[in-house]
């Protein structure tokens, strides 16, 4: 090397700060590899959250573009595969937002560079009414994709920043299984009732990232009686199993809206776990709040089933089964819930129904879990 080569020699350090490095330069990744093959002035060296490049000053200024834009779609895309990371490195693609190659009707990219979108006709409805809704309701049998779906759209409004938090919330209610005086910690005796949501995130972020935004408070996980007392700004808010709620619980958790806040409920009114069915206000509230402009509703039903094949028989057969009204699981609700889709105007407001009800919900509240 002479002394022109030593004068022209630079070193930069990088810091991937919101990518586990294993994910960019791990065994099962290409990029390093292609990295180096791409820019073969330059001396890389990746340890841990560093990526150390030493050589000619334009090319680690180069690097430094290529690496950016390879970040970027790692971090929409949860991936990156070779052909994607070829497409950078040549300059094919300008930006990863600019992707000509993606789809317009996904959602997110999940883990692993899955594609995560509407499915059935119902969750394409319930894209579009988040779109042109501040408050929808979505209510129907299990393994429709209700929750993940909303979920979805609750991670691509965080990812595109038009909410600054997600937040979900389930009633903390037994399923017949009277699981008693659950052991360990508060956070250990609630996961269990909250474990579905958990996981739907797990799809979606990569767990390190994940387990970051929970500390941060940005991904907040927590059962329907800690949002009294909350107002929920700038954020995307799912109360999932609906069904399980009483009247006034669904009033105070809709009253928690604050200013720029998206509100997703869904429900199943043919499981219903509380002791008297008839205590769910879920079809009582979507009935009082039928006319509001503003809310959307939207009724999945077992053609958008898509669990194994077996669960659209055995929703089927299970719809035929009279409850103790005397009427058929399927039926007892279905000419109550509208399924307009409307704006609100300022000056409407919900109806308010009394604070308390007798034969409410049997949720945990906080002085109850010891």
């Amino acid at each position: 090397m002479n002394a022109d080569d030593i004068r022209l020699m630079n070193e930069k350090i990088f810091i991937l700060e919101t990518i586990h490095p294993a994910a960019l330069y791990g065994p099962d990744s290409p990029l390093l590899p292609l990295l180096k093959k791409a820019f073969p002035q330059l001396k890389i060296i990746a340890r841990g959250e560093q990526i150390k490049v030493q050589g000619p000053a334009g090319d680690i200024d180069r690097f430094e573009e290529k690496l950016d834009r390879l970040v970027s779609l790692y971090e929409k895309r949860h991936h990156l595969s070779e052909e994607s990371v070829l497409s950078i490195l040549r300059g094919a693609v300008q930006a990863a937002e600019e992707d000509p190659g993606e789809p317009d009707n996904v959602l997110v990219y999940g883990n692993n560079g899955s594609l995560i979108k509407a499915r059935t006709r119902n969750q394409e409805l319930l894209v579009r009414c988040y779109e042109e809704n501040d408050l929808i309701f979505a209510e129907g049998p299990a393994g429709t994709g209700k929750t993940y779906t909303a979920i979805a759209l609750a991670v691509r409004a965080w990812k595109n920043k038009e909410v600054r938090r997600i937040i979900l919330t389930r009633p903390a209610v037994e399923a017949g299984e009277q699981l008693g005086f659950l052991p360990g910690d508060m956070k250990e005796k609630l996961d269990p009732y909250l474990q579905p949501l958990y996981d739907a995130l797990r799809d979606m972020i990569p767990a390190k990232k994940l387990e970051a935004l929970m500390e941060e408070g940005i991904v907040q996980i927590a059962p329907l009686a800690y949002m009294r007392g909350r107002t929920l700004d700038h954020a995307c808010v799912i109360l999932d199993e609906a069904q399980n709620t009483s009247l006034s619980q669904l009033k105070m958790f809709l009253t928690r809206m604050g200013r720029d806040a998206k509100f997703i409920i869904t429900g199943d009114t043919s499981q219903i776990d509380l002791v008297r069915k008839s205590d769910s206000g879920l079809p009582r509230c979507m009935e009082l709040l039928g006319n509001i402009k503003g809310i959307a509703f939207v009724r999945f039903d077992s053609g958008d089933i898509i669990r194994h094949p077996l669960v659209k028989k055995i929703v089927a057969a299970f719809s035929h089964l009279p409850t103790a009204g005397g009427t058929s699981a399927s039926s007892k609700t279905s000419s109550k819930a509208p399924k307009a889709t409307a704006k609100t105007s300022p000056s409407e407001s919900p109806p308010t129904e009394s604070s308390s009800e007798p034969g409410s919900s049997p949720a945990l509240s906080p002085q109850q879990i010891g």
